[in-house]
């Protein structure tokens, strides 16, 4: 099996974009096949370098890296023109010299008349000896004028076309270059292509390039048509439900696990299963139980999943390079702390910014900040005796809770009259994890120092 992603780097990669590779990433995998990427860069007005970086980043973001170079369509020009003059030296293809008037003057016809295709065909049948020596021509494809076309599609079911609604489609324009539809078939034949999984979008695509596959007597690859992502309120997805490109999701703090498992829930599923990685959506995508309605996209599911993640997943790397210019001073000491603290630190957070708010006081002694009151420096010089007195056994998130607990009813006080002068001291902050698991990680000299 080898499946493509073949986008138009005419913008950046969005859901809709993300969510295709990934189908089509899973679908090879999970038949042991390879996954492709074809850049069709073949609108140089509309292409742009920015795109396909954007596309490459968000990809790599993703970890849906293809299995072999990437195609950049617009270098196999001159095998797509090939293929145009082997169909027009074999008589499945013409030349149409129709003028831009004439053809305008058709589409009104067509309208008028209620005929399915502008182009009345006029240059498919008039021999080549009347042909007109000075004027421009495209070359167009014969398609059967006759019958009807039937596509077995494995999301849509068997999908019916007649022929007379079908054009004869410019394969290769006056000025020489081809068209997407010629482009795209020939790359997906040489590329060996076996499965193409797409919105359903092109559907209607699909059976013009079947056209051409049979002219070239070409077997088509596999198809699997799906419908779009909507938002959550029923509605084409726009930039008013948020995020348009894949990398702003990425810097509003989303991981890329939460993001896959979101994308693989969108017009799939698997049982009742929704917590999902990569390997995992690989084991299960077999083709089937994709949907035949449009999904919808919910930045608060997003969220959910994004939260999921960042209490089970090892934040510590990701972290780092976004930490370690702004705290330039810290040790391994400080490292370390931060590494322990990280599982309480992600118990509220739902983007990776919320636990980068929360660093600061594992890499630095934070100042004492505005909160800080004369009652509770009153306590803090109570309780460091107590502190000073525990032995290294002791000094653990159970023990220190205990002991203080302890004291604080001696001295007829609430544990969190002592807890909150503790956690500002620590922490700079009145919010905090647990302060008992911050005096544990930290430990009895970092902890004395800062009270003292």
């Amino acid at each position: 099996m080898r499946t493509r992603f073949a986008p138009s780097p005419t913008g950046f990669l969005h859901l809709g974009g993300a969510r295709t590779a990934l189908f089509n990433y899973c679908l090879a995998k999970h038949y042991g096949g390879a996954f492709l990427l074809r850049i069709e860069d073949t609108d140089r007005e509309r292409s742009t370098e920015a795109a396909k970086d954007a596309i490459l980043d968000g990809l790599n973001w993703l970890g849906l890296m293809p299995d072999e170079p990437t195609v950049y369509q617009s270098t196999r020009a001159a095998r797509h023109a090939e293929v145009a003059h082997q169909l027009l030296a074999q008589g499945r293809a013409y030349r149409c010299y129709a003028t831009p008037e004439e053809l305008e003057i058709m589409r009104e016809e067509a309208k008028a008349i209620g005929r399915p295709v502008p182009y009345d065909r006029r240059w498919r049948d008039v021999p080549a000896k009347d042909h007109p020596t000075d004027r421009p021509f495209v070359i167009r494809l014969k398609v059967p004028l006759t019958g009807e076309m039937t596509l077995f599609d494995h999301v849509q079911g068997a999908v019916s076309l007649r022929h007379d609604h079908l054009d004869d489609m410019v394969l290769l324009r006056a000025d020489g270059t081809p068209t997407y539809m010629l482009a795209v078939v020939v790359d997906d034949h040489d590329m060996g292509i076996t499965h193409i999984m797409r919105g359903d979008d092109h559907l209607n695509n699909a059976f013009r390039q079947r056209a051409l596959f049979d002219a070239l007597d070409w077997t088509m690859p596999e198809l699997y048509h799906i419908p779009l992502i909507h938002g959550p309120d029923g509605a084409k997805l726009s930039k008013r439900h948020g995020a348009v490109a894949i990398q702003e999701y990425r810097d509003q703090g989303i991981v890329s696990e939460a993001m896959i498992n979101a994308l693989l829930r969108l017009g799939w599923g698997h049982g009742d299963q929704e917590i999902f990685s990569l390997s995992e959506g690989i084991a299960h995508f077999d083709g089937r139980h994709l949907g035949r309605a449009p999904s919808r996209f919910d930045p608060q599911k997003l969220l959910f999943l994004n939260a999921h993640y960042l209490r089970t997943l090892d934040l510590f790397d990701r972290l780092y390079p976004l930490l370690c210019s702004q705290y330039s001073q810290a040790t391994e000491r400080h490292w370390s702390w931060l590494r322990q603290m990280l599982p309480h630190l992600t118990q509220r957070a739902e983007r990776l910014g919320d636990v980068v708010a929360l660093c600061g006081p594992y890499l630095s002694r934070p100042p004492k900040g505005d909160a800080w009151t004369p009652a509770h420096a009153a306590i803090v010089s109570d309780v460091i005796p107590v502190l000073e007195s525990l032995s290294p056994d002791q000094w653990t998130e159970d023990g220190l809770s205990q002991t203080l607990k302890t004291w604080a009813a001696a001295q007829g006080k609430k544990l969190s009259d002592v807890a909150m002068p503790l956690r500002i001291a620590m922490t700079g902050s009145t919010a905090s994890p647990s302060v008992f698991a911050i005096l544990s990680v930290l430990g009895r000299d970092e902890v004395l120092a800062r009270l003292q």
